[in-house]
């Protein structure tokens, strides 16, 4: 066979609206017969500064079309409805540029396509860095990073720092970006799978698609962009794949493969899937049919002895945001200003929450709610503490040391949840729910010692925490995953540290709260919503 070269992945046109950030910091030199791109650095600071900026508080306008036709959809749910509003009306709170869309304000990645004429005379990722430095230094948002001092101990960067910065080399003149900040939740529900031939035939992929759906689960803030990749030269092939399927980064791909391995999209198995989807009864994290807004599946080249398939997802903060820099200028993706046009002019209709005192002995707390069948709505008032995955490990070192359970972790339900920074004149930051299966191996011994008696969180949890919950007499509610930011304005009245301050966004707070809404997911007999799902 003769030499053929393929773009592995030929992207056949761009159709971003971008919008210009300015003229300066580039010009054109010439060099013998070439021209050359010059670009200052201080051009890449200021584009990435923006990007980071613009990405933690507003979405791509599709986006919300998306959650607008949920609300639209006969088909969906109340549920469908409820989480949608929510999440419309968090992306309007959160446009004002005070609090971000997700209290995770995610890791900061950069992918970046540098042509061969473009000049920089730097290190790019330091200056790209320093503009990701910025925004996180002067914006409300959340330093998430921790960095190891030894195998096991780490301690939180204070910035943010280090992003995940991959640029490649390109022919052209000029320079294309693609930045994200994915949160914990998202990039926890990124799979790789090795599989055979044996998985390349109807049955069989269909099988395995509704296999791994039931196990992704909600604990990533649904509803998703869900990308799935067969194939892959490399199983870090396919994962960068995914990460980038799921940006909507590869939806201008070929939609049929060819002899020389070109990446396509599979429009009859992204349908095929999308079906699988909406018949898991997922839903939008409460149960319906929008576990997904949509889905993407990208066909790979392999090796013989290989078969990589990947899944990952794009939650609900669906923060990418594209950029480039040419010899007219540095521009970005225009995300959507105004995303209170997509809100209905009424709110869906929807049955009334149950109101809890959280201000009530513990007991009295619990008898209430095992009055009510899992999947009950409620409005929660009064106080919270507020503790995560380190104040977890270091509540059971004071239990391991023989020392008594904390009495703020007995008389108070625990919300598992870090706050983003807090803005001038506000009660809190962003402060939406963490992902509550991190904390499952702690409740058991929690509940023994009459602690962790009412749990709030996102996400589906294993069967362990359901059979502590009818063995000790305790409740597991779910809160939305995703609205962090109208949380903050309209649910949340005041926040104190209350231990182990030196944890920052991992210190045990007390946050009291009003109209806090919530579902009854776990409770004291061992019903779980999820289980139930699954069944």
């Amino acid at each position: 066979m003769d030499f053929r070269y393929q773009d592995p992945y030929p992207i056949q046109k761009d159709d971003t609206v971008y919008k210009k950030l300015t003229s300066d910091y580039v010009k054109v030199e010439k060099l013998g017969d070439r021209e050359i791109l010059t670009v200052d650095p201080k051009g890449l600071e200021l584009l990435a500064e923006e990007a980071m900026a613009d990405v933690s508080f507003m979405l791509r306008s599709s986006h919300l079309e998306s959650l607008k036709r949920i609300i639209d959809d006969p088909e969906a749910t109340d549920n469908d409805r409820f989480v949608a509003y929510n999440l419309l009306q968090n992306a309007a709170v959160a446009a004002e540029g005070a609090l971000p869309s997700c209290q995770d304000t995610g890791t900061a990645i950069v992918m970046g396509k540098k042509g061969e004429n473009v000049y920089t005379g730097v290190d790019d990722g330091e200056f790209l860095s320093r503009g990701i430095y910025n925004t996180y230094q002067k914006r409300n948002l959340r330093y998430s990073q921790v960095v190891p001092l030894t195998m096991f101990d780490e301690k939180n960067s204070g910035s943010n720092l280090p992003a995940q910065i991959d640029i490649y080399a390109k022919k052209g003149d000029y320079y294309e970006f693609l930045f994200l900040t994915k949160g914990g939740g998202s990039a926890n529900k990124t799979f790789l799978y090795q599989k055979t031939k044996s998985l390349l035939n109807e049955k069989s992929l269909e099988e395995f698609v509704k296999e791994k759906i039931s196990d992704l689960g909600t604990a990533a803030c649904p509803p998703y962009h869900l990308a799935l990749v067969i194939g892959g030269t490399s199983a870090e092939a396919n994962l960068a794949t995914v990460k980038k399927a799921s940006a909507k980064y590869y939806d201008n791909l070929p939609t049929e493969g060819n002899e020389a391995g070109q990446a396509f999209r599979d429009l009859e198995w992204e349908a095929k899937v999308q079906k699988i989807c909406q018949e898991s009864a997922i839903g939008a994290q409460f149960g319906g049919k929008y576990l997904t807004h949509d889905v993407r599946v990208i066909r790979l080249p392999r090796h013989a002895a290989s078969c990589p398939v990947g899944m990952g997802v794009s939650c609900s903060a669906d923060r990418n945001i594209k950029g480039k820099i040419t010899k007219e200028g540095i521009f970005l993706e225009q995300l959507e200003e105004d995303p209170k046009r997509f809100l209905p002019a009424t709110p869906p209709h929807l049955e009334e929450a149950v109101e809890v005192n959280l201000n009530k002995p513990m007991p009295e707390i619990l008898a209430e709610l095992s009055k009510y069948p899992i999947k009950t709505r409620l409005k929660l008032n009064g106080t919270l503490i507020v503790a995560r995955d380190i104040a977890h490990a270091k509540i059971k070192e004071i239990l391991d040391s023989g020392k008594p359970m904390p009495e703020y972790f007995k008389n108070h339900p625990i919300y598992y949840a870090g706050p983003a920074k807090t803005p001038e004149g506000m009660a809190s930051g962003s402060f939406g729910p963490t992902t509550a299966g991190r904390m499952d191996v702690y409740v058991d011994e929690f509940q023994s010692h009459g602690g962790s008696m009412i749990m709030l969180a996102k996400g589906n949890r294993s069967k362990d925490v359901a059979d502590a919950c009818n063995k000790y007499g305790g409740f597991y509610l779910g809160s939305i995953g995703g609205p962090a930011a109208i949380l903050a304005k309209d649910n949340i009245v005041s926040v104190d540290v209350v231990d182990f301050p030196e944890l920052g966004m991992e210190a045990v707070r007390k946050i009291e709260v009003k109209d806090f809404p919530a579902f009854i997911i776990t409770d004291d007999k061992g019903n779980d919503f999820f289980a139930d799902l699954a069944h």
